[in-house]
């Protein structure tokens, strides 16, 4: 009875600390887009930097990173969207799947139009892998490229940036 009470307690203070991060679903208007995957998010009252779960956009440097901003940026920006299931990933890092008002997830969107791979690891969504084939086959967007590098490899190439 005494463990019950205490996860009770720390459900609740985890809910009122991060009042955001505890909502399975909510409206938020995109203020920037950073990235084909990430944005700054405006609710109750504050904003969130938000990167779009399952998927991982070129870098802006990457041929298509620009594309996929811009994409991004073509559906959101400036908008009220709304964000399910937001919580924060392995990094630390705060994700979300972004649907349009139509229902429409980004992250499905950009795969589609071949501006994102489906991220590496973990169980995934079926669904988004088979997009990500579809766009491969068809050779949409960065599947045009004869060899196109995924963000995770092309960011382990590149020189460390010293601050």
């Amino acid at each position: 009875m005494m463990s019950r009470r205490i996860v009770t307690v720390l459900v609740l203070a985890l809910v009122l600390v991060s009042p955001a991060l505890a909502l399975a679903e909510f409206v938020a208007r995109v203020l920037i887009v950073h990235e084909g995957d990430r944005l700054t998010i405006y609710h109750q009252s504050r904003k969130d930097m938000v990167y779009l779960r399952g998927v991982d956009c070129p870098e802006l440097k990457q041929p298509y990173g620009k594309q996929a901003k811009h994409a991004t940026a073509a559906y959101v920006a400036n908008r009220e969207v709304v964000v399910r299931d937001m919580k924060r990933d392995r990094q630390g890092r705060i994700t979300a799947d972004i649907l349009l008002p139509d229902g429409r997830q980004i992250a499905h969107e950009l795969i589609k139009e071949g501006l994102a791979w489906v991220q590496p690891g973990g169980a995934g969504d079926q669904a988004l892998k088979d997009m990500e084939e579809l766009a491969r086959a068809a050779g949409t967007g960065l599947w045009s490229e004869p060899n196109p590098i995924s963000p995770w490899k092309w960011k382990s190439t590149r020189p460390a940036r010293h601050k």
